[in-house]
């Protein structure tokens, strides 16, 4: 995907302002007073996000940078809400050129990214459904292979985190799959999305997640497919006072950044950078599955109705997807992922 010019000048440039611009992976820094320990040049690292600063997955972020920070060895810096830019692939991009980015992807859109279908089994509708498996992820010999391609690509993989079950947020109820039936639901714009939405009948409409509540607002969209913290966050039950408890998808938090930025880190830094950010991930995945009932109690009290649909028939509707390979899996992918996992 070509990155937008203004996009990556618009990035630098803040880093330039804050006098941040990386030299192979670190920043020129004072050692802090009264610490003969501290290193002269510290690596500097910004973890940037689309979602709101609330929600789990930015808290998350800001976990991390506070354990790097608080190390010495880092300068790390958290921008979310699409402070750094609204497109996620647009920010993991600028993280393959060597900007010193760490960003929440997910597997879906990485797949699509670098070309790499068999990721898609990640989040691949009604696939995975126990958050916990996350947690066995990293040691697989598949999660290996993944992160080889990205790495060639100049993308490293660092972790993945539970993110929340996304289910449908709409204007009109949703009660079984045929209520979908040519609605205009804003949802993931990329392989996945599009084949979810061609077994359930709805357009997908792949725009920034900003653009989501204005749009349902202006009748440009009938709804959304998302988790419930960015729904709850976003404030999408002023305009969507519907949700269809499908939980489609168990997103994930993929979160990836440049492999130079990671070369570059002398071996120990590395090594405590990425246990810091799978601690992290594994840590806040735990608190993102407990928070999902209150979220759904907050969605009631703000007058959203919600429908326990039939898990059952929204599987059935999707079935052909698997039994067509429209997501182009290798042969005996399912079997392998759940044979690694232990399932």
């Amino acid at each position: 995907m070509k990155i937008s010019k203004k996009a990556f000048v618009f990035v630098v440039a803040a880093l330039v302002g804050s006098g941040t611009l990386f030299a192979g992976g670190g920043s020129q820094a004072a050692p802090s007073s009264g610490s003969a320990a501290a290193p002269a040049t510290k690596i500097r690292v910004i973890f940037a996000g689309t979602e709101a600063a609330s929600s789990g997955q930015s808290r998350a972020m800001q976990d991390a940078a506070d354990l790097l920070n608080a190390d010495g060895r880092f300068d790390a810096d958290v921008q979310v809400a699409g402070a750094l830019g609204a497109d996620t692939d647009n920010l993991v991009t600028q993280a393959k050129t060597g900007v010193p980015l760490v960003v929440p992807s997910d597997p879906g859109r990485l797949a699509s990214q670098f070309n790499i279908p068999d990721l898609n089994i990640l989040m691949a509708p009604y696939i995975l459904t126990d958050p916990a498996v996350l947690q066995k992820l990293p040691d697989t010999a598949l999660f290996k292979e993944w992160q080889a391609k990205l790495e060639a690509q100049g993308i490293t993989f660092v972790a993945n985190m539970y993110n929340g079950f996304r289910s449908f947020y709409t204007t009109t109820p949703v009660k079984t799959v045929a209520d979908l039936r040519n609605l205009r639901i804003r949802g993931f714009g990329n392989n996945i999305g599009n084949a979810l939405a061609k077994y359930f009948g709805f357009a997908n409409i792949g725009i920034p997640w900003g653009e989501v509540l204005p749009g349902i607002q202006q009748k440009t969209l009938d709804g959304c497919e998302v988790q419930v913290s960015t729904a709850y966050t976003s404030a999408i039950y002023e305009v969507a006072k519907n949700l269809a408890l499908s939980k489609h998808y168990m997103l994930q938090a993929s979160f990836v950044c440049s492999t130079r930025l990671l070369t570059s880190m002398p071996a120990a830094e590395r090594e405590f950078f990425v246990k810091t950010i799978r601690d992290t991930a594994q840590k806040w995945g735990a608190t993102i599955a407990g928070e999902e009932d209150g979220y759904y109690q907050q969605m009631k009290t703000q007058g959203v109705t919600i429908t326990e649909v039939s898990i059952q028939e929204f599987q059935n509707a999707i079935n052909q997807l698997y039994t067509n390979n429209d997501l182009g899996f290798s042969t005996g992918l399912k079997d392998r992922l759940f044979r690694e996992l232990g399932l």
